[in-house]
């Protein structure tokens, strides 16, 4: 049996010829989405809102704004439903009542009682609680890890690559981060615990794959030092190819069956993985590259000249880290 090749081999692909197109869009998309967490801002979950979450998940479709007036109607104080995943389940908010975990307790079963009874057939498949204090605790924990993070890769960068490359990767970073946020903005989808890992587990993937594509440009600045840098780049890139859609391919394949089958728990760490292996795939390619020529790295980045006994020019071979 031939094994199957996803990627030809020689590819010739001239992947930056509109670089500035794709540059030009990707710092828009930033900017917008900065502008939309901004003014429209994040849903925040209960671990970092804080409140009584019941997911429920109804025998047919239900309008949200019945759903909303019935809740409000207990007088338990006013909710925040939103739909996710199938049209049947929806997340019902409520805040904490005054009283302790006694009142929260008797709240809960007030909700999952009325639910059961107003809508037949209805099935509660979670009831999560976090109190304020928590929450805040826990908001800003999940910003902490998430600066600390980029900080540790800023300082990695640093000491493994030239300072451009540095700025390339971080640059690459920021835009997969931003464009994350600015998703989970214009859609409201649920902003947790989860989506902070995403998130993490999303820096960590697009590291690599730039890491993976700047390794080899390194090699061959090294290797053509007469070659332009933008056909350097291309072929770098179409070098790494295979590897690179192939890695991306599984992941996508994996996480776009649990987006559409998997337990509605996940379905935002799912999405927010997704869509971070789709945007962090591409600025590897068209972001973190393009800042190189913008840079101006060449040869001389590595292996710089001295003037010969004869008028020559004479390298000398710079000691990679």
């Amino acid at each position: 049996m031939r094994p199957l090749k996803l990627v030809p081999e020689n590819t010739n692909i001239d992947f930056l010829r509109l670089r500035t197109v794709f540059m030009a869009v990707s710092i828009l998309l930033i900017v917008a989405s900065i502008a939309l967490v901004a003014i429209r801002g994040l849903n925040f979950g209960v671990d970092f809102a804080g409140g009584q979450m019941v997911r429920v998940t109804f025998a047919q479709p239900v309008p949200i704004n019945q759903v909303r007036e019935r809740i409000d109607g207990l007088g338990l104080g006013e909710s925040a439903i939103q739909q996710f995943g199938d049209a049947r389940d929806v997340a019902i908010r409520m805040p904490l009542p005054e009283g302790g975990a006694e009142a929260t307790d008797e709240q809960g079963d007030q909700l999952r009682a009325f639910i059961t009874t107003t809508w037949p057939g209805a099935t509660i498949g979670s009831v999560d609680t976090v109190s304020g204090k928590v929450s805040e605790e826990l908001f800003q924990k999940g910003a902490l890890a998430l600066a600390l993070a980029m900080l540790a890769i800023a300082v990695y960068i640093w000491i493994r690559f030239e300072w451009q490359f540095g700025i390339g990767a971080l640059f690459s970073l920021g835009h997969d981060v931003a464009l994350t946020f600015g998703f989970f903005a214009i859609t409201q989808l649920e902003f947790n615990l989860n989506i902070v890992a995403a998130i993490l587990t999303i820096i960590g993937y697009s590291l690599n794959d730039t890491i993976v594509v700047y390794d080899r440009v390194r090699e061959n600045l090294r290797k053509y030092r007469k070659m332009e840098i933008v056909p350097l780049l291309n072929l770098s890139t179409n070098e790494t190819l295979a590897r690179t859609i192939v890695t991306s391919l599984t992941l996508i394949i994996a996480l776009a069956t649990l987006v559409l089958v998997g337990p509605e728990v996940i379905f935002g760490f799912s999405v927010a993985m997704l869509l971070g292996i789709v945007i962090g795939t591409y600025s590897s390619i068209y972001i973190a590259n393009p800042i190189l020529i913008y840079a101006k790295v060449g040869p001389h980045s590595f292996v710089p000249p001295e003037a010969g006994p004869a008028g020559a020019e004479r390298v000398k071979a710079k000691e990679l880290p």
